[in-house]
């Protein structure tokens, strides 16, 4: 008896007095913040609903007005995320935020394209500085550079 007070005084401080904030409301205010996929909504609001199915009722009423988008979702942690960590672990944090499959597997392989882009211009960044610093050694490093490289000697020569 005394858990079930404390849980009603507990909701009680969150409100002001004699009015009560909607399921709506409180996902509406949970949105305004970030994106949210609809299991995370699901999650936080579950303690909230007063009678079973409500919840639902709300969250698809704005889903239907575009408030909850799975793809904003992605692109949001894609966002954030994606300069601090990597892809395993940017992977596992959209499935714990209970994502479509297909979703994050597009997620994932946007990702990889994005990293192996980087990748090819830092080298091609470290290249060029290679050869402005040596000089003579302009005609040995294209020899001298991985096959995955191998394209930057083109490169250059567009470039003369």
């Amino acid at each position: 008896m005394n858990n079930i007070a404390n849980n009603a005084t507990e909701k009680a401080k969150h409100t002001p007095m004699g009015f009560t904030v909607s399921l709506k409301g409180r996902a509406l205010r949970l949105l305004s913040g970030r994106e949210y996929s609809r299991a995370e909504l699901v999650k936080k609001l579950k303690p909230f609903e007063a009678s079973p199915g409500e919840l639902d009722k709300a969250l698809d009423e704005l889903q239907a007005k575009d408030f909850i988008n799975e793809q904003r979702v992605v692109d949001s942690v894609l966002h954030r995320r994606s300069a601090k960590l990597g892809t395993a672990r940017i992977k596992q944090e959209l499935q714990s935020k209970g994502l479509d499959a297909g979703a994050v597997l597009d997620a994932v392989d946007l990702l990889k394209a994005q990293n192996w882009k980087e990748h090819v211009k830092c080298g091609a960044k470290n290249l060029a500085r290679q050869r402005k610093a040596h000089p003579q050694m302009r005609r040995k490093v294209p020899r001298s550079v991985p096959s995955k490289y191998a394209f930057y000697s083109a490169v250059d020569l567009a470039q003369r």
